[in-house]
């Protein structure tokens, strides 16, 4: 039987079905050799030549592939159709080459199949084609170009900057838009402007709000009210005119679909609608694509197959009927820069069926599924076709203009199943407008504009109101509303806004947006909240290192320029040896000119170069690097290892401390009082404020300092809570059994210890209110103690109690059982916990709710269902007793 093989067992499994018994299908998972982590791998002298070595987890997989070939002599390599795809199948030939499996008559041939269906896995097999060759080039230049960058440039990293972890060719320019967006985002001067908006009515009740575009005869621009008295005067010459419906203008306009989804595409749409990350987006699809569900989805291609695009119009007329289906196909351009790493586009791989019928039960894989059949089934649809209405509204004296502006949708064409998801929120011309007639009267409404007011007040802007005499009669809501705005500094990157701004850069490729995102925020040079991105003060120092040191190679055109480069490897136009030796010849040269820079050479043009944000301005004009604590020493960058931050120069006489971000942190630097002759101050360090007790000197290098607990604030800290802290640990008592009973603050939070005369070592048991540790009394302390000991690997906690037991679960493997946990109630079956919806009341659950809780939880976490308990076999009839076998055999047949 012909070996064939694929990267992952869940598409080894499914590619067996549609193949039969006629085939050995085998899994590499993923790649099998890598270069070595240690110097040399990367031969720079002996014309770039690499030393490949086989992973350990690897080993199994390529000897169980050897094996096979024993009994065939053919292998088919149907690894992805992508780069890495290509190298993984070079890698395989190479590898069992090298083993001597793969002998000069095997038969090794390579297919691609863009999808995992019958048709397709069947068309491949019989096209076959060999492995290309300038695809593995491109590859092994990626590989060489990333292994030279981080094996090369890290090290200086460590020497130069403690604390930095890496730097690689994408991701050093990935980070530096991140750091370089929040220094514009620091460096950014709000502007103050007014805006005045009018709520009106028609004589048919309906409302409908306008802005003011005229003043005065003249055309408004955004900072032309500059301030609270303008916008005054600007209200009160809305509210002393009678005003009217000059014009009426509506025009028919269109929207046409997107294109279908792409990588790039996909991952961005993802992280708009779901909030998913890059990450989580492409192991979602990946799972999709191996279960055959969905075309391969690492591509930069927009193409749709011809048959996919009939299947798709078939799918629409079926549904939604014929006037949703346009007269002719959409055709979607490929701009994909290389024809050889361009595939189909993402799509469903049966038109036909959605997210329900394929009954997913995995709630990312239905999401995305859901997201990616509705774009695909929307961008064959016919147009959205719309009326964008202007409305304007005059004083007779043609002092005052306002404009209403909005649209109504007159066919909703794709928009029926289908909208793409903004990064920016929608604008007034989105707006539904009712029907208003030129020449009417323009009155003011009842309802107001309470919405837009309680929306300033929540910014903390200010507002200008002015009411209608007949609307103040029915409603205190304003009519006419002039509110405070200020310019924004530009938007935080979210994972969709930065990988479509790499995309439009040209930096990196499709497969490689998800784990370079990933690796930046892994290295702790980003972090992620609230879907937005934030440089660490690490990735800031890297970032600003990298941008002094080697700029070129951090440049954005520089690394476009080379992607190009190694599509044209790619594409067979250039060769990879040359490219890498032009690129090593400079690169090499700017990591020697490095090597003699002494760390404090590094940390002065480092300082210089972030002096705009580390020291800004003080209101008192004082000299902002001068210590606000002892007032003498000058502030300077520091470098640890857990990152960057500032310190004072006359340490360790003086050692104030903040982090890199603003000047915030010195106004939280004071003296609170003194103890016993000890001066007792709130400080700012890496890790937080804390407080300390006198200053550091000869005799007492370390002065006693305690961290302000988690949801104390360093504005509200006293003398009194100051000295409560420094008092710690808290000595409750002696326990009943023996020993001292002590609460404190660590690492984890706020603790009990005690230790038993018989013990090692003391047993701490977690709190869970700071305020415990001031608090808490002996007979509390002995009873959460005792719970430890008797649960140690629980955190201080008992065994969680069984709120409803439902019974043995209908396919074995254990009783199922509703269980009270530290997060709410849960139910528990075997090694499985399921955590019941919101709002589900234990007592209400059922074991068929439990079931398909326990059955969903177990299919997201990989975790097997046990298998169904046998029927009880009937007792076999008493043979005649055998003859005693001697002892050695009796000893193998036991063994077989």
């Amino acid at each position: 039987m012909p070996v064939v093989v694929v990267e992952s067992p869940a598409k080894a499994k499914t590619i067996n079905k549609y193949l039969g018994a006629g085939y050995t299908v085998l899994a590499s998972y993923g790649h099998v050799r890598d270069l070595p982590p240690k110097d040399g791998s990367v031969d720079t002298e002996n014309g770039f030549d690499m030393t490949w070595e086989i992973a350990n987890d690897s080993r199994k997989h390529v000897s169980a592939i050897a094996e096979a070939l024993k009994s065939d002599n053919a292998l088919i390599l149907a690894t992805d159709p992508d780069r890495e795809g290509e190298a993984i199948s070079w890698h395989l030939k190479e590898a069992l080459t090298k083993r001597r499996s793969i002998k000069k008559d095997t038969e090794v041939s390579r297919v691609t199949f863009n999808a995992i269906t019958k048709q397709a896995v069947t068309e491949a097999m019989a096209n076959p084609r060999d492995i290309d060759a300038p695809l593995v080039e491109a590859y092994l230049a990626r590989r060489a170009l990333d292994y030279l960058v981080g094996f090369n440039l890290s090290p200086v990293l460590w020497r130069k900057l403690p604390g930095a972890k890496s730097a690689g060719r994408v991701q050093s320019v990935c980070l530096r838009l991140i750091v370089e967006r929040e220094m514009e985002i620091e460096a950014f001067d709000p502007r103050e402007y007014w805006q005045v908006k009018a709520q009106f009515a028609t004589p048919r009740g309906q409302e409908y709000e306008a802005r003011l575009t005229m003043l005065a005869g003249k055309k408004l621009d955004r900072f032309d009210l500059e301030n609270r008295t303008q916008a005054d005067l600007a209200v009160q010459a809305v509210t002393s005119r009678d005003l009217t419906v000059t014009s009426v203008e509506a025009k028919p306009a269109s929207r046409n679909p997107s294109a279908p989804f792409m990588t790039s595409t996909l991952q961005q749409e993802a992280s708009r609608k779901f909030g998913m990350g890059a990450k989580i987006c492409m192991s979602t699809a990946q799972r999709l694509y191996e279960a055959g569900h969905i075309t391969y989805m690492r591509t930069d291609g927009i193409d749709m197959a011809p048959e996919a695009v009939q299947e798709a119009r078939a799918a629409i007329k079926d549904r939604y009927g014929d006037r949703y289906v346009p007269s002719s196909p959409r055709i979607y351009k490929n701009k994909a820069k290389n024809a050889q790493e361009a595939h189909e586009c993402i799509r469903p791989t049966d038109m036909a069926k959605d997210a329900e019928a394929l009954k997913l039960r995995d709630a990312d894989q239905r999401k995305l599924y859901d997201l990616i059949w509705k774009r695909t089934l929307a961008c064959q649809m016919e147009a959205a076709r719309l009326e964008r209405t202007t409305v304007e509204i005059g004083s007779r004296d043609g002092q005052v203009g306002l404009r209403a502006t909005g649209q109504v949708v007159l066919f909703d064409g794709f928009l029926k199943i289908y909208e793409e998801g903004r990064d920016e929120p929608l604008d007034e011309d989105d707006k539904r407008l009712p029907q208003i007639s030129e020449g009417e009267p323009a009155k003011f409404g009842k309802t107001g504009l309470r919405a837009e007011y309680e929306k300033a007040a929540t910014r903390g802007d200010d507002v200008v109101e002015a009411k209608d005499s007949a609307a103040a009669v029915l409603s205190d809501n304003a009519a006419v509303l002039a509110t405070q705005s200020h310019t924004q500094p530009p938007p935080r990157y979210t994972e969709a806004t930065l990988v479509k701004k790499m995309e439009e850069l040209g930096i990196g490729r499709p497969s490689t947006y998800a784990s370079v995102i990933t690796t930046i925020q892994d290295r702790e040079y980003v972090r992620k909240d609230k879907n937005r991105l934030f440089p660490e003060d690490k990735g800031r120092i890297v970032t600003i290192f990298l941008l002094n040191f080697f700029k070129r190679y951090i440049e954005y055109d520089f690394t476009a320029a080379l992607e190009d480069e190694l599509d044209d490897v790619s594409a067979g136009s250039k060769d990879y040896k040359d490219l890498l030796g032009r690129f090593w010849r400079d690169f090499s040269a700017a990591i020697a000119e490095t090597s003699d820079l002494r760390i404090a050479e590094v940390l002065d043009v480092l300082d210089d170069a972030l002096a705009p944000q580390l020291y800004p301005p003080r209101e008192d004009g004082s000299d902002p690097r001068i210590c606000p604590l002892c007032g003498e020493g000058r502030l300077h960058l520091k470098t640890s290892r857990t990152g960057g931050f500032v310190g004072c120069g006359n340490y360790p006489e003086c050692r104030y401390t903040r982090p890199i971000g603003g000047d915030a942190a010195e106004a939280e630097d004071r003296v609170l009082g003194e103890d016993q002759g000890d001066e007792i101050s709130l400080r700012t360090g890496r890790f937080g404020p804390y407080v300390q007790r006198g200053e550091a000197t000869e005799e007492n290098k370390k002065p006693k300092r305690a961290s302000l607990p988690k949801g104390w604030q360093a504005e509200d800290m006293t003398l009194e809570k100051a000295l409560t802290l420094l008092s710690l640990p808290r000595h409750i008592g002696m326990h009943p059994d023996g020993g001292e009973v002590k609460t404190n603050f660590g690492r984890f939070g706020p603790y009990i210890m005690h230790q038993l005369p018989d013990e090692s070592k003391p047993v701490y048991a977690n709190l869970k209110d700071p305020q415990d540790v001031f608090e808490i009394g002996m007979n509390r302390a002995v009873e959460l103690l005792a719970e430890k000991r008797a649960n140690p690997g629980g955190r201080g906690r008992a065994a969680a109690k069984a709120l409803k037991e439902l019974g043995e679960h209908p396919d074995g493997g254990g009783a199922v059982n509703v269980m009270e946990g530290r997060y709410g109630p849960y139910v528990k079956w075997d090694k499985v916990n399921a955590t019941l919806p919101k709002d589900t009341n234990p007592d209400d659950v059922t074991m068929e709710m439990a079931v398909a809780l326990i059955a969903e939880k177990a299919a997201k976490s990989g975790k097997k269902a046990p298998k169904k308990k046998a029927a009880a076999k009937k007792p076999a009839a008493k043979k005649p007793a055998a003859k005693k076998a001697p002892a050695r055999k009796a000893a193998a047949k036991n063994d077989e």
